[in-house]
């Protein structure tokens, strides 16, 4: 079944092209979104989502336009890339007025917001203004008002923006849930890893072009075949660097005692990773932060277009 259909699309901004000649068509389940920024990702959500018109082809989603379409609309829950909010309004108020919007009576709007705000976290911060909320939290409230009314299409653009590796790791497990529960779920990132965790169907893009789609395993070895950089933060760094150098695939390790941080490079990262949360779970080695140079789309892209 087909959620999603765009045949030869193109958005354009005054002689500033968005997206270009788009072929598409995306069914149940979470596909990943992927590409560099600058690469044409959100415009297309504002395209799926029917902020925008298209200039030239055609969008249809379940089938119809979805610009200016109520029906549409009320089907889909959107993680949007920037922030709007009442700010003096608490999280449960500002969910539950978006709830009536969407058409549900005050009991059910209650009930869903009170439902979406726990899945996400917020519970016990429900009654806060949103002002008082971190920038996490203030993502987690976009997710939430996201899912509330129980949407079939959820388009959400870089939703672990701000998030802390526990609040990560929840939202990709409640994306990989409403997938699973049947719901199309479009979700873009620039980071390979990240959309790795939640789906292996992506669609690439690069300068407003679909440049491939398909499974994401494709992709990781176009990635792993480069050399691939981690930078780890941790109060022992002597020790975890010396840890590392044990690793399969490890290619250089240095390390910072000032700046408490180590950093690897490796041609195996499948294994560096897994390898990394078994020092962490299994041992009780310390790492407050994970980053990556180069487990992004960068170099993909850059070879993938000859450049």
């Amino acid at each position: 079944m087909t959620t999603i259909a765009l045949s030869a699309v193109s958005r354009w901004y005054g002689s500033v092209l968005g997206v270009n000649n788009v072929e598409l068509t995306i069914g149940p389940g979470v596909t990943g979104l992927l590409g560099p920024n600058g690469a044409g990702k959100s415009t297309l959500m504002k395209l799926l989502y029917g902020e925008l018109r298209p200039s030239h082809g055609e969008v249809r989603v379940y089938g119809e336009r979805p610009f200016a379409n109520p029906e549409v609309a009320r089907r889909i829950g959107i993680v949007p890339e920037g922030d709007s909010f009442y700010p003096r309004v608490s999280g449960r108020d500002f969910v539950r007025f978006l709830m009536r919007l969407h058409g549900l009576d005050e009991a059910a709007s209650i009930e869903a917001t009170s439902r979406a705000l726990k899945r996400v976290g917020l519970e016990e911060a429900a009654g806060r203004a949103i002002t008082t909320y971190s920038k996490g939290m203030r993502q987690r409230l976009k997710l939430a008002q996201a899912i509330a009314h129980g949407p079939d299409l959820l388009i959400l653009d870089e939703p672990l923006a701000a998030l802390d590796p526990v609040g990560r790791y929840d939202v990709m497990e409640l994306i990989r849930a409403e997938g699973a529960r049947g719901a199309t779920v479009v979700v873009s990132s620039h980071i390979l890893h990240e959309v790795e965790l939640m789906t292996r169907e992506v669609v690439l893009m690069s300068q407003g072009r679909v440049l491939a789609t398909g499974n994401v395993h494709e992709i990781r070895g176009l990635i792993d075949a480069h050399p691939h950089r981690v930078r780890v933060s941790t109060s022992t760094p002597r020790a975890l660097a010396a840890r590392l150098l044990e690793f399969s695939g490890i290619k250089s390790v240095s390390f910072s005692e000032e700046r408490k941080e180590v950093l690897a490079e490796t041609s195996d990262p499948e294994h560096f990773y897994r390898g990394l949360a078994e020092l962490v779970l299994d041992q009780g080695m310390d790492v407050s932060e994970l980053d990556s140079p180069d487990d992004n789309l960068e170099s993909v892209f850059h070879y993938l277009v000859g450049t």
